[in-house]
C-alpha cells in the first residue's frame, strides 16, 4: 500500500517502512542506542533525501528509546543523577547542532556532510567494536580473564560527583562533554548516538555496564526530542507521517529487543553491535563512490523541485 509523504514528496509503501521501523527499534531495544545510525541510512537508500531523513528519524528514536527507556527503568537500571548531567551538555549540544545543520543546508553542503559523516564514524566506529568485541569473545573462549580497569586521567579531573546507582565517583566535566558531543552528532547525522556513548561510558567513564545502557537511552530520549522540536521549527523538514509509522514500528521492536538483549552476553552484543554498524559504513561508502547521483543529485531534485 502506498502513502504520499508531503515533506519527503514522494509515495512509499507503508508495510516497508512500517517494517523497517520495527527492525530497527528491535536493535534499538537489543543494543541500547537510538538506531538512527541504521534507520537514516535505509531511508536514503528508499529514496527519501539525507536533510529529510535526519530530521524525520529523531522522532523515530525518541519513541524507541523511550520505550526501551521504560523496560530499564522498571529493572532499577538507570542512573537519575549521571542522566541528568549527561543531559546539561547533550541539550547544548543538540541546540548548536541543530544550527550547524541549518547552515550547511544554506550552503547546499549538508547532503554531502551527511554522507562522509557517516562513512568515517561508522567503519571507524564499528570496525573499532568489533575487534574489542572478538577479543573479548576469544578471551571468554580461552578462559582467560578480562584486562583489569584502572582509572586514568579522568578520573584526576576536579568538580566530582558521586553517581549513587552506578556507584562511581568521577568529575562532571567529561561527562557533560560526552554529553555535547552526542548531543551534536545526533542533532547532524539523525542519530542517537548510543552506539558511541555506550562504549565511551563504560571504557573512559568505568561507568557499570548495569546502568550502561538505560541512562544512555535517557539521554537519546531528550535529545532526539529536542532536535525534532528545533528541525520542524527551524528547517520544516520532519515529515510528521513518515515519522508516525516510524514510531509505531519503533515502540514494538525495541520492546522485543530488549527482552531479547538481555538473554546475549556483553562481549557477543558488542562483536554484533560492531559488525553491523561496519556492515552500515562500508554499505554507505559503497553508495557515496559507486552511485554518488543516487543519493544527491536525484533526491535534490526530488524535493526543491
Amino acid at each position: 500500500m502506498q502513502l504520499y509523504l508531503p515533506i519527503a514528496d514522494l509515495p512509499v509503501n507503508v508495510f516497508l517502512v512500517l517494517a523497517m521501523g520495527a527492525a530497527v527499534g528491535f536493535v534499538s531495544g537489543m543494543f541500547g542506542i537510538g538506531g538512527g545510525f541504521l534507520m537514516t541510512p535505509l531511508l536514503i537508500f528508499i529514496g527519501i533525501t539525507p536533510a529529510v531523513a535526519v530530521a524525520s528519524v529523531a522522532s523515530h528514536i525518541a519513541a524507541s528509546s523511550f520505550s526501551g527507556a521504560l523496560a530499564y527503568w522498571r529493572r532499577r537500571a538507570i542512573d537519575p543523577a549521571l542522566a541528568s548531567v549527561l543531559l546539561c551538555g547533550g541539550v547544548t549540544g543538540t541546540a548548536l547542532g541543530v544550527w550547524t545543520f541549518t547552515q550547511l543546508r544554506a550552503l547546499g553542503q549538508l547532503d554531502l556532510m551527511i554522507a562522509l559523516s557517516y562513512v568515517v564514524l561508522l567503519t571507524t566506529v564499528g570496525s573499532l567494536m568489533f575487534s574489542e568485541g572478538l577479543r573479548a569473545l576469544m578471551r571468554t573462549r580461552r578462559g582467560a580473564l578480562a584486562p583489569r580497569r584502572t582509572h586514568n586521567w579522568i578520573h584526576g579531573l576536579p568538580l566530582k560527583m558521586r553517581f549513587k546507582r552506578s556507584k562511581i565517583y568521577l568529575s562532571v566535566i567529561p561527562v557533560v562533554i560526552v554529553g555535547i558531543v552526542i548531543g551534536f552528532i545526533g542533532a547532524i547525522m539523525g542519530i542517537g548516538g548510543g552506539f558511541i556513548l555506550v562504549p565511551i561510558m563504560i571504557y573512559l567513564l568505568r561507568v557499570p555496564t548495569s546502568t550502561v545502557i538505560g541512562t544512555s537511552m535517557v539521554l537519546t530520549l531528550v535529545t532526539m526530542l529536542f532536535a525534532t522540536l528545533l528541525h520542524a521549527v527551524t528547517n520544516h523538514l520532519v515529515d510528521a507521517v513518515l515519522a508516525l509509522i516510524l514510531m509505531v514500528g519503533g515502540v514494538t521492536g525495541a520492546q522485543f529487543g530488549a527482552r531479547a538483549g538481555q538473554k546475549i552476553r556483553g562481549e557477543q552484543l558488542r562483536l554484533l553491535l560492531g559488525l553491523l554498524i561496519l556492515s552500515v559504513g562500508v554499505r554507505f561508502a559503497i553508495e557515496l563512490v559507486i552511485r554518488p547521483e543516487d543519493l544527491f543529485t536525484i533526491r535534490e531534485l526530488g524535493v526543491n523541485g
